[in-house]
């Protein structure tokens, strides 16, 4: 059995305890961000369970679209052709005719936005989906061991020691991909959508990881650890990132220097400007402290987003991003920015969004002053925007 999943009891009763422990701190201190909070606990504990059944449909759902062979994965790669050829089109007709066109071509245009809208939003959905699950399916454990180029390293402690320690370091990696590129902090803003902070948000975890383009862990079958033990190293990090979800365990002085603890993954969850995207270690903190990424706890930490999505709705946690995403993608009007929607970090498609909002409102100005829409160009000033 799954170790992480074995573990449950004790999840339940460390929870438990945190809790009487919480609440005798908030009779002598006053409420904190630590608390637990009925509704906020249940959707915790809710995406904890999605997250195991998606781990359990996820390999059925990869192997029907990602190998080359797949059954649907035809029909998925000319459905994404098709919408790409679609918007294409769609974006040409699209284009402003300016103020003289006729009432047909305005309203041929308004037809082609709102095609190239759906034909956008249709190809990224699909192709995203075929490059992921093909990604997926090929760097699988098993499928790198039967082609591994490193020798066998059995199944002793040794063996057992360099999974943990690859595992540690493929993760940090993987980890830090996900606050920088949108499609993948899709996937794990899950764990970051609680405003609070306490070992049930250990358990908020993603449930959309087919797709997501991770560095794979096959990898480490590839240079000879046995698949066996790779899932072992899985279990051991995921079961030592539970303890440091917590506000009760205080800094633990030199240990501190080498390890991931409570105090540095509080940062890691924390909204305030200097604490975004730093920590990203599970087991070892040392990775951040030579790439750059490392953060002492300062502050007192503000959990959460930096746009919070007040709701417990486990669905809307689960995919409320990919939603917004799509959308942003579908209001985009060229290529560039629709990839730039994907693959570039939030903070550029919140930048964006912006960015758009701010010329809409200057449109509506110009309308609410002159009663209709006056084009800005002159006779001499064709340039001008």
């Amino acid at each position: 059995m799954d170790l992480t999943v074995s573990a449950t009891p004790g999840y339940f009763a460390t929870m438990a305890i945190e809790h009487q422990v919480l609440k005798r701190r908030a009779a002598s201190r006053g409420p904190s961000a630590g608390d637990y909070e009925a509704r906020d606990t249940r959707a915790s504990l809710a995406m904890g369970v999605l997250s195991v059944v998606a781990g359990t449909v996820g390999p059925s759902i990869i192997a029907a679209f990602g190998p080359r062979t797949a059954r649907y994965r035809k029909a998925l790669v000319a459905t994404a052709a098709g919408a790409v050829v679609t918007t294409l089109i769609a974006d040409r007709l699209a284009r402003d005719p300016g103020p003289d066109a006729s009432p047909r071509r305005r309203s041929v245009r308004r037809a082609a936005a709102r095609v190239a809208r759906v034909g956008s939003m249709t190809a990224v959905a699909t192709g995203g989906f075929a490059i992921t699950s093909g990604w997926t399916a090929h760097g699988n454990s098993k499928a790198m061991w039967e082609r591994r180029i490193g020798p066998n390293l059995g199944e002793g402690p040794g063996a057992l020691a360099a999974a943990i320690f690859g595992w540690d370091f493929i993760y940090y990696w993987n980890h830090r991909f996900m606050h920088t590129s949108r499609y993948m902090w899709a996937i794990h803003v899950v764990h970051h959508s609680s405003e609070r902070y306490n070992l049930s948000t250990a358990l908020r975890q993603p449930v959309a990881d087919v797709f997501g383009t991770f560095v794979p862990y096959g990898l480490l079958a590839g240079l000879g650890i046995r698949p066996r033990l790779i899932l072992q190293a899985r279990a051991i990090n995921l079961l030592y990132q539970y303890w440091i979800h917590t506000e009760t365990i205080p800094q633990l002085g030199p240990f501190e220097q080498v390890f991931n603890t409570a105090s540095h993954h509080r940062v890691h969850h924390g909204s305030n400007p200097q604490y975004l995207d730093r920590n990203h270690g599970s087991i070892l903190i040392v990775w951040d402290r030579l790439f750059g990424t490392f953060e002492p706890e300062a502050d007192t930490v503000v959990y959460g987003l930096t746009t919070n999505l007040n709701t417990f709705n486990p669905a809307r946690i689960a995919a409320h991003e990919h939603f917004e995403m799509l959308r942003d993608v579908g209001r985009a009007t060229n290529w560039k920015d629709r990839a730039s929607h994907v693959l570039r970090g939030p903070g550029w498609s919140y930048a964006r969004r912006a960015e758009r909002t701010v010329a809409a409102t200057a449109i509506d100005d110009v309308i609410d002053l002159t009663g209709e829409f006056s084009d800005t160009r002159t006779p001499t000033d064709p340039a001008r925007p």
